[in-house]
């Protein structure tokens, strides 16, 4: 089974990757197209260097081993995508041959988090409309709703969110999943250092997530337009 799991950053999606990576039957993959999106975007991201210099740069090889032999013949190939990652250009008619499941979070937790990391989010860094539009793609593909799963969910009972995504697409829940080893992981990305602190701190999921944070003014406009996309896959 190849799994790509779609979210934006800030969405949960690094401790996502962390959980199936505990299965033993399980490869994982962080980021497949983050060194072509900036090679050919030209966008300065924190390490965009040590990013273009570790990963491949050719978004058709990138999709081609996504649907290729499985690493370590493994059985389950969970890939955890960015989905502003996938720019207009990219070759997305692989998108067919794997599971698709969509990992969404409230706009304003993900803007909170981001703009703690990064100055000035827009609303092409934090990936709603680009999740949005690769789930009409997915849709139309298959002609079926792909798995949605809402990271305060997964939060809040991280073993009944669990059990549930793998019924739902088809794989045996392993409890394995619910924990993991303090510090990076061996297939963490290259940028890594500078955004997987927290996960690096943990040994699984965090507890529930409080209210929804007040975003300062300059935030608000963000949000609504962000919204939008949320709820749509919400429904």
């Amino acid at each position: 089974m190849r799994i790509a799991m779609w979210s934006g950053p800030r969405n949960l999606s690094t401790a996502m990757m962390y959980s199936f990576a505990a299965r033993p039957d399980t490869a994982v993959w962080d980021e497949p197209f983050y060194a072509a999106y900036l090679a050919k975007t030209g966008l300065v991201h924190p390490m965009g260097d040590e990013i273009l210099a570790a990963g491949e740069q050719d978004p058709k090889i990138v999709a081609a081993r996504c649907v290729g032999t499985t690493p370590d013949r493994r059985s389950v190939f969970y890939q955890k995508h960015m989905t502003h990652h996938m720019i207009e250009g990219f070759d997305r008619k692989w998108l067919a041959d794997v599971t698709n499941v969509f990992l969404i979070r409230h706009p304003a937790r993900v803007i909170a988090s981001y703009a703690a990391k990064r100055e000035n989010p827009t609303l092409d860094d934090i990936g709603f409309r680009q999740q949005a539009e690769i789930f009409d793609e997915v849709c139309q593909m298959t002609g079926e709703r792909p798995v949605v799963i809402d990271s305060f969910e997964i939060r809040q009972n991280p073993e009944k969110a669990l059990r549930d995504l793998c019924q739902d697409i088809g794989l045996t829940f392993d409890a394995a999943m619910l924990t993991w080893p303090k510090g990076p992981h061996p297939d963490d990305g290259a940028w890594a250092p500078h955004w997987y602190g927290a996960v690096w701190n943990s040994t699984g999921f965090a507890g529930a997530e409080g209210d929804i944070p007040k975003l300062p003014d300059e935030f608000k406009k963000l949000e609504e337009q962000a919204l939008e996309f949320y709820r749509k896959l919400q429904h």
